[in-house]
């Protein structure tokens, strides 16, 4: 989720329920802690406690050293990425490359675990290829290392993002460690949210892209757990409060620069779903200032508006 799960997407889905999120992947590696966007990444504004940030990296020492420096940031909780399948990190043998090499994930997790007092987490997969799925080992490694909670994509390095999810996998997770695991992977509906949390016997779920557009995920899956009931879909009144509250906290935080280019991703995942969304997000990729983005967004939620009092 990085590139996304920026301070005020990271906000928004509080407000919207989210239990609990994650900065962008942070490297380890200190030559980039001064870059603009990484000390984006780690600014937290009044974000609620706990807050956690998330380090990649292949190198014990440097792992530490980044957890350290995080701590004194602000983090209060530090989560290890083991789970990103993307190449340019795998290919430095960081993210999902290291459950290749089990004695090394066992040295990163515990000289990450004894540099810092904060609860240190782990986000995994459930191996490297079909043919090598080693979630368990890694998870009782996990464990032992004194790792505080387990995220399980239910997918392998080699399989990205597609293809069948082994919930089935991570219910063995489950059974084989007494720390908290956490179900992930094409959770995109309540109904689906329950089914894993049943089938897995997860202490929770974790969403990553189907809130991408759809912060209400997070309250309709609150309300569902609790009354066994769906939650109303948000009316265009709301989603245009929420649209334009992004919009405005992604050029607050980024500049105006910075936000034209950052919110025309957001704002496409909201609206290419809708009836002319996918022309509306045209002309609203070329557009030139804030202000022009404000007004075009104002503009569909007007005429959405009329023609649904017409229909």
């Amino acid at each position: 989720m990085a590139g996304v799960t920026d301070l005020p997407f990271r906000q928004l889905c509080r407000k919207m329920g989210a239990g609990l999120v994650v900065s962008e992947m942070v490297a380890a590696n200190p030559d980039t802690w001064a870059t603009r966007k990484s000390r984006q990444r780690v600014q937290f504004g009044d974000e609620p406690a706990p807050r956690s940030v998330q380090i990649a990296g292949y190198d014990p020492q440097m792992m530490a050293d980044a957890a350290r420096f995080n701590v004194q940031l602000g983090a209060e909780i530090i989560d290890i990425n083991m789970g990103c399948p993307a190449k340019k990190v795998c290919k430095r043998a960081a993210g999902s490359a290291l459950l290749q090499y089990p004695e090394l994930v066992s040295d990163i997790l515990k000289a990450t675990v004894s540099a810092v007092t904060v609860p240190v987490t782990l986000k995994i997969r459930t191996g490297w290829d079909r043919q090598n799925r080693n979630a368990v080992t890694i998870a009782k490694i996990a464990e032992e290392a004194g790792i505080a909670s387990l995220a399980v994509h239910g997918r392998t390095k080699a399989c990205r993002f597609t293809g069948e999810v082994e919930y089935d996998t991570i219910a063995k997770v489950v059974e084989a460690v007494s720390i908290p695991v956490l179900a992930n992977g094409d959770i995109n509906d309540p109904q689906k949210a329950v089914k894993v949390l049943k089938h897995t016997g997860a202490a929770a779920v974790m969403i990553g892209r189907a809130a991408q557009g759809n912060p209400w995920i997070f309250n309709q899956i609150n309300h569902y757990l609790k009354y066994s009931q769906p939650l109303a879909s948000p009316s265009m009144e709301e989603c245009s409060l929420v649209m334009s509250g992004h919009l405005r906290a992604l050029h607050e935080f980024y500049g105006e620069a910075g936000g034209l280019r950052i919110s025309r991703k957001h704002i496409g995942w909201y609206i290419n779903p809708l009836t002319g969304g996918r022309d509306f997000t045209r002309q609203f990729n070329a557009l030139e200032t804030t202000e022009q983005q404000r007004q075009l967004l104002q503009d569909f939620f007007l005429d959405y508006r009329s023609e649904e009092q017409v229909a």
